[in-house]
């Protein structure tokens, strides 16, 4: 099939890349325009621009995706199939209509749980055991069209969203290829989401940072994998800002009931640090002692708990405020 791409991320890379080598024609990119991006706001193009050009595909960048020359440019390359991964907008249905067969899209989730623009990282925030990647119909509703094809992703309790994005992003890539097959030889079921069961993702911002530690360890871990690698779990110490790299659960913490734990906290305020001697970093929290295993201070570079605490010397009884929200 003939096949028009609409991606931009990282997250969208893999996909195009399997589309590239497979025998399937990927005829045109459509992807963000330029922005800056990165410490140095330096203007970048697209990880998906970047892999499209590196190939010699047509790329379109248009700022207006409802432009009547952006939509004639389109229709000009006479696309069997659309095919929709993290592009970053909802299509118009002048859009949605040019090619014959549709559009699909790669989205991160087991729809439809988690519709919206940050699946990956809220599944984490929530304490799922759970994701994948569903391949869905697009449709004029957010992340609302009929379901073509599933494939479920255990959620280790260790990893971090940066990390499960690339497993959801290979993946996506093999089940799309294999769903294109199906849609080819006319072999795809279509199946409505159950609306009673939706949840949605929002974008994340700077305000999720924020940690409050009054809550059970479990979920600030999740916080600080979710929030890896940006927006960033942080705390302020000794009235710096001090970046929560990664963390763990302390020793029986996993087969724990809710508000109980292995290691006794006493009468430690959440936020108290609780330990930090011998490379280890344990704060108390809502129910039992977080371990925090990388840190970076705010203008440094990230270190390990050990270099943390024999280069600035945090002591037992420090405090990690919140963040103030701004």
């Amino acid at each position: 099939m003939r096949i028009v791409y609409f991606g931009t991320p990282q997250f969208a890379t893999p996909t195009l890349a399997a589309l590239l080598a497979s025998r399937h024609a990927v005829v045109a990119v459509v992807t963000q325009p330029d922005r800056a991006r990165g410490r140095g706001q330096h203007v970048t193009p697209s990880p998906v621009k970047a892999l499209a050009v590196s190939r010699g595909v047509p790329v379109l960048q248009p700022e207006q995706l409802k432009a009547p020359e952006f939509l004639a440019t389109l229709a000009g390359f006479a696309a069997d199939i659309g095919v929709v991964a993290a592009y970053g907008k909802l299509l118009p249905q002048a859009l949605l209509d040019l090619p014959r067969r549709g559009m699909v899209n790669v989205h991160a989730s087991l729809l439809p749980r988690w519709r919206g623009a940050a699946p990956i990282h809220r599944a984490i925030l929530a304490g799922d055991t759970v994701t994948g990647v569903t391949i869905m119909r697009v449709v004029l509703a957010l992340d609302a069209g009929p379901m073509l094809a599933r494939v479920v992703v255990p959620i280790d309790e260790s990893v971090r969203s940066d990390a499960l994005e690339i497993q959801l992003a290979d993946a996506g890539a093999r089940l799309l290829l294999e769903t294109l097959d199906r849609l080819e030889d006319g072999a795809v079921q279509e199946t409505p989401q159950d609306e009673t069961l939706v949840t949605y993702a929002a974008r994340l911002d700077r305000r999720d940072s924020r940690i409050d530690w009054t809550r059970p360890a479990r979920d600030i871990h999740n916080q600080i994998r979710g929030l890896h690698p940006w927006p960033l779990a942080s705390v302020l110490w000794r009235g710096k800002r001090l970046i929560l790299r990664a963390s763990t659960l302390a020793p029986g913490t996993s087969t724990l009931a809710p508000g109980t734990s292995t290691l006794t906290q006493g009468t430690l305020t959440p936020g108290t640090l609780f330990d930090a001697s011998n490379g280890v970093l344990a704060v108390a929290t809502g129910t039992s002692p977080l371990i925090i295993t990388d840190v970076q201070l705010e203008g440094r570079r990230p270190q390990s708990a050990r270099e943390f605490i024999n280069g600035a010397h945090p002591a037992a009884g420090d405090r990690f405020e919140p963040v103030p929200v701004s």
